[in-house]
C-alpha cells in the first residue's frame, strides 16, 4: 500500500464507525446549530437595546462561529485518536506497515472532513436565520481561517500525546481546553482589555492575532499583516512542537512497552 492508501485508511475508517452509528453523526452538527441560535438571539438583543447603531452580530456572532470552527478542527483530531482508544484497537493500528506520520496525517484529514460539516452548519443557519455571510469579506478571511485550522490541528495533536502519555483516563483533560484558552485569546473583546500578564500568555497564542485582526476588518480598517505573519508563524511553531512531542510520547511508549499495555485505565 501506498502511504497515500495509508492515511486514506484512517479516513475511511471514521466513516465506516459514523455509517455504523448515526448517532455519531449528531455531534457534527448538533451542536453547532445551537451555539449559533443562541448567540445569535443573544447579538439581535443586543442590537435592539444598544443605542449607538453598532452591529454585534458580525462581531460576536462571527467570533462564536469562528472559535467554533477552532474547536471542531481541534476536536476532528482528537476524537479520532479517541475512538482507537475506546475501541482498544490502538495497538493493533501500529502493529500494521502504518507508519507515526501517515497516522497523524490520517488524523488530520479526519479533523478536515468533520470540520467541514460544521462549518456548512454553521454557515447555513447564521446566513440563513440571522443574515450573517462571510462572502462579504472575500479572500481577506482565509488567512484567518488557515491560522485557526493550523493551531486547531496542533492543539489537537497536542491533546492525543497528552492521552498517550498519561492514559485514557485523562482525555477529560483535553476536552475543555478551547474553554481555558478562550479568555487568552480575545474571542469577544481586544486582547488590550487583559491585564499585562494574560496579555503575555495570549501573544503566544496565534488566535489573539486572529481575533484583533478580524476585529479591525469588520470595522472597515485592514488588517495588519505583520500581526497576522506572527500568529501564522506561532501557528506552524505550535504545530512542529506538538508533532515533535507526540513521536517522542510514543517512541517513549514503545520502549517501555506501554503501548502493549496500553488501554487500562492508568
Amino acid at each position: 500500500m501506498t502511504p497515500l492508501r495509508h492515511v486514506g485508511a484512517i479516513l475511511l475508517r471514521q466513516l465506516y464507525l459514523m455509517r455504523g452509528n448515526p448517532a455519531r453523526l449528531i455531534p457534527l452538527f448538533a451542536w453547532v446549530a445551537i451555539d449559533v441560535v443562541l448567540w445569535g438571539f443573544i447579538t439581535r438583543y443586543l442590537d435592539a437595546v444598544s443605542a449607538s447603531g453598532f452591529s454585534f452580530v458580525p462581531v460576536l456572532l462571527g467570533a462564536v462561529l469562528l472559535w467554533d470552527f477552532f474547536g471542531r478542527v481541534m476536536q476532528g483530531v482528537t476524537m479520532a485518536f479517541f475512538e482507537d482508544v475506546w475501541s482498544r484497537s490502538f495497538l493493533n493500528v501500529f502493529s500494521t506497515p502504518l507508519t507515526l506520520p501517515e497516522y497523524l496525517a490520517g488524523l488530520v484529514l479526519s479533523s478536515v472532513a468533520t470540520s467541514a460539516v460544521g462549518v456548512a452548519v454553521m454557515v447555513s443557519v447564521a446566513r440563513g436565520a440571522f443574515g450573517l455571510s462571510f462572502l462579504r469579506y472575500g479572500a481577506a478571511l482565509a488567512p484567518f481561517l488557515g491560522v485557526l485550522f493550523l493551531f486547531g490541528i496542533a492543539l489537537g495533536v497536542l491533546g492525543c500525546a497528552i492521552v498517550l502519555r498519561l492514559g485514557p483516563s485523562a482525555e477529560w483533560l483535553i476536552w475543555p481546553i478551547p474553554a481555558v484558552l478562550s479568555p487568552f485569546a480575545g474571542v469577544f473583546y481586544p486582547v488590550a482589555t487583559l491585564p499585562g500578564w494574560m496579555r503575555a500568555v495570549s501573544r503566544a497564542l496565534p488566535p489573539s492575532y486572529v481575533f484583533d485582526g478580524l476585529r479591525a476588518v469588520v470595522a472597515g480598517r485592514g488588517a495588519s499583516a505583520p500581526a497576522l505573519a506572527a500568529g501564522a508563524g506561532l501557528a506552524l511553531l505550535w504545530l512542529a512542537a506538538a508533532g515533535w512531542l507526540f513521536v517522542e510520547v510514543h517512541r517513549a511508549a514503545v520502549r517501555t512497552g506501554r503501548l502493549a499495555r496500553y488501554g487500562a485505565e492508568s
